[in-house]
């Protein structure tokens, strides 16, 4: 007997009372099951016509899904009996089901998340993988399969994160990532280059303006001048300061620079988010940091700043975790500090290389900007020192109504 396959629900609820759609196998009157990963109500399931319903809100997804997997399944079974081979429906579930390689959104973004594990990069993993939980929450299944994400599944999905309060930038952020992992599965062979649903003309990612406040002279100058500050506040605007005169080290950077790097009037780090080496003269300011936390050394190859030192430098999860810990600590005291100063700008450790980009303006060449700013592209350093550049536009204003 010939056999074949057929979508179904199951009869058996789970938990929320909804029903599993199934393939079902048929072979000499006995069959097996392969679930699809949905569950729906038994009134949104056409049982005449083995359909979803349209009064279900995904209906036409769904169907889509099912129309697929039948039509893989049906494909693989004439493939088997050509082969003239007599197969169980159990066999038959294992031939096509058993081993193959992932081809859901979940299973490939899984796979990209392990693998930014792997490289250690944490602190994209932890942004990462909340927008990939975004994708899931809003399609309520694992089961999401590529096929489905077309634009008006993203355009949806844009409403979606709206309503969950996320700033543009966010949504944009959440939608890079989807097409990372969406480019990931075209070189996999999952789903075909012509659903691919961005660029011209379907969904185009464009990254919002951001405006990008420093400090000014003013204020760096009474930040670094203010008194009556608690010992948490002193550490904090150091570590702030120390990364103001180095051009914007970021926290995860300085948090790592031990004694040694600092020799010959210059410090010698190497920077984390690209791994290049840097060598920068100590600017006569950062002396007196230092002087600071010359007490607590212990040897030379000790941690400057106390956040890393009972870290396990090994383990790049520990490192992560100290590293954000620490700077949200930073952050909260900098925002005392500020009042103190009577800085009405929210000054975090992310401002301090806003902060250099604003007072250098256009006052060092662009090839010396992108070493100090440690940028693998002048492309990169021209569109970032683009924020804090205003005198042309200033002029061009002057020119016209002073008059």
């Amino acid at each position: 007997m010939a056999s074949n396959a057929k979508v179904v629900i199951r009869k058996k609820a789970n938990k929320e009372g909804l029903y599993p759609l199934a393939i079902r196998i048929t072979k000499n009157r006995r069959s097996t099951y392969h679930y699809v990963g949905h569950y729906i109500d038994l009134k949104d399931w056409d049982e005449k016509n083995l359909r979803v319903r349209k009064s279900h809100n995904n209906a036409d997804r769904l169907n889509n899904l099912i129309s697929t997997k039948l039509l893989e399944a049906n494909k693989a079974l004439v493939d088997l009996q050509s082969d003239k081979k007599d197969f169980s429906a159990n066999q038959i579930k294992e031939v096509l089901y058993t081993d193959t390689k992932a081809n859901t959104f979940y299973e490939v973004a899984n796979d990209f998340l392990s693998e930014l594990e792997s490289n250690k990069k944490l602190s994209q993993l932890s942004a990462d993988k909340a927008r990939v939980n975004h994708v899931i929450n809003f399609y309520k299944s694992k089961q999401l399969t590529f096929q489905e994400i077309d634009e008006a599944f993203l355009r949806k999905f844009k409403i979606y994160l709206k309503k969950l309060n996320l700033s543009e930038r966010s949504i944009v952020n959440n939608l890079v990532v989807i097409r990372t992992i969406y480019n990931r599965a075209i070189k996999m062979g999952i789903v075909d280059r012509k659903l691919y649903p961005f660029g011209s003309g379907k969904i185009r990612i464009k990254f919002p303006e951001t405006e990008k406040i420093g400090l000014t002279k003013k204020e760096i100058k009474s930040f670094e001048s203010t008194t009556n500050l608690t010992k948490n506040e002193i550490h904090a605007r150091n570590v702030w300061l120390f990364s103001f005169y180095f051009a914007g080290i970021r926290a995860a950077d300085i948090l790592k620079i031990r004694w040694s790097d600092i020799y010959d009037g210059r410090l010698h780090y190497r920077m984390n988010k690209n791994s290049k080496l840097l060598s920068l003269k100590i600017p006569e300011k950062v002396f007196s940091i230092l002087e600071n936390y010359k007490s607590e050394k212990q040897n030379n190859d000790d941690f400057i700043f106390p956040e890393m030192k009972k870290a396990d430098i090994n383990d790049a999860k520990d490192v992560y975790a100290k590293t954000k810990t620490a700077t949200k600590k930073f952050n909260k005291y900098l925002i005392e500090v500020a009042k103190k100063a009577k800085i009405t700008k929210k000054v975090t450790m992310h401002i301090a290389r806003h902060s250099f980009g604003h007072i250098s303006e256009d006052k060092i060449p662009i090839k010396m900007l992108q070493k100090l700013y440690r940028h693998s592209s002048v492309t990169t350093t021209i569109k970032y020192q683009a924020n804090f550049i205003h005198k042309d536009a200033d002029d061009a204003l002057d020119s016209v109504i002073d008059f």
